[in-house]
């Protein structure tokens, strides 16, 4: 299945990156989107693989994930549907900095 790249993913990205206010080391490793529709929608699917590094990266991680499911994700042209946390990964670097993985799935759907 060839990965889609539309208006929506770059959206959802930047409207993630956004609620890191205080945070500014949010890497994105990974991230597919695939067309989605139904019926009377359509959209997309997303895969994001994100990483956060150095201090202040656990209170960081912390926060999103503890808001991820009520936060309003402004998305232009699009409607965040749904958003999940598929698995979350906290080690430390070599260095001591804290280093947290964060993989989300997230459904977008077109607005109008």
């Amino acid at each position: 299945m060839q990965p889609l790249t539309n208006d929506a993913t770059t959206t959802l990205l930047r409207a993630i990156r956004v609620t890191f206010v205080n945070f500014d080391a949010v890497i994105f490793e990974e991230i597919v989107s695939r067309g989605w529709a139904s019926v009377t929608f359509t959209g997309a699917r997303h895969e994001i693989a994100l990483r956060l590094d150095g201090e202040g990266a656990d209170g960081a991680a912390s926060a999103f994930l503890a808001h991820l499911e009520t936060t309003e994700f402004r998305l232009r042209g699009h409607v965040l549907a749904d958003i999940a946390l598929v698995s979350e990964e906290r080690s430390t670097r070599p260095d001591g900095a804290p280093r947290i993985r964060i993989r989300l799935e997230a459904l977008t759907v077109e607005d109008g």
